[in-house]
């Protein structure tokens, strides 16, 4: 990874349906050497996928929450094979400290995050903070701070 390909990655991770033409031109490149550049990134996991961001109260969702849970004795597995199954969840990590879980949440209201934390509760303790705004989202990822010159 060069300085050339994190500068494509701040432009497709800014807008993923930008050019290759006008990544290029800022680049002073030619589009197919971005593109091969993009391609040799994709081939090596570097990037991952491309995929809409969309706004989950433009849904109906009007709850978003990040939920820790500890799990009970004998049910931390049957929750990690439950939690894809769960539509409400974006996103879920296993984490270290007293909670075993921290997964984000999107909920339709108040009911649906009662009926939510009922369900889970089956598996553990559960501490709920509901959201009140997002501060950022989706931070572009740079180059690590260790290979900067």
């Amino acid at each position: 990874m060069d300085v050339v390909n994190f500068r494509i990655l701040e432009a497709l991770q800014e807008d993923a349906r930008m050019p290759f033409t006008r990544i290029g031109q800022e680049l002073g490149m030619s589009s197919p050497a971005i593109s091969d550049r993009v391609k040799k990134m994709e081939d090596l996991g570097v990037i991952r996928g491309y995929k809409a961001i969309v706004d989950p109260k433009a849904l109906g969702y009007q709850f978003q929450a990040m939920i820790t849970l500890r799990a009970f004795v004998g049910k931390l597995r049957p929750l990690l094979d439950k939690v894809p199954q769960l539509r409400e969840v974006r996103n879920c990590y296993r984490i270290t400290g007293t909670e075993n879980i921290i997964m984000e949440v999107v909920l339709e209201d108040q009911g649906h995050l009662e009926r939510f934390i009922d369900l889970l509760i089956a598996y553990g303790e559960t501490r709920t903070h509901v959201v009140l705004s997002q501060v950022i989202a989706q931070n572009p990822l740079g180059r690590p701070l260790a290979k900067k010159d």
